[in-house]
């Protein structure tokens, strides 16, 4: 590959869908986690429970607005 290739405007592009694919895909499995630690207790069954269906909505919910507030705290830093 040619290397000023690297530095052209679509590889830039390109390397930014992937680290922004990348930061959603790790964002996911942090919530995942998270929420399912805090809501799901044992083993689940063929279904959840109305309370931990509820309880993982809520902490998702939570969990992507606190998310939102501090990008938009990091983009107000800049």
């Amino acid at each position: 590959m040619d290397p000023s290739a690297l530095n052209s405007p679509q590889m830039q592009h390109f390397i930014n869908q992937e680290k922004e694919k990348a930061m959603l895909n790790e964002m996911v499995a942090k919530l995942t986690n998270v929420c399912w630690d805090k809501c799901v207790s044992g083993t689940p069954g063929s279904k959840f429970s109305s309370s931990e269906s509820n309880c993982l909505s809520n902490c998702a919910q939570r969990y992507m607005d606190m998310s939102i507030i501090i990008m938009k705290r990091f983009q107000s830093m800049q």
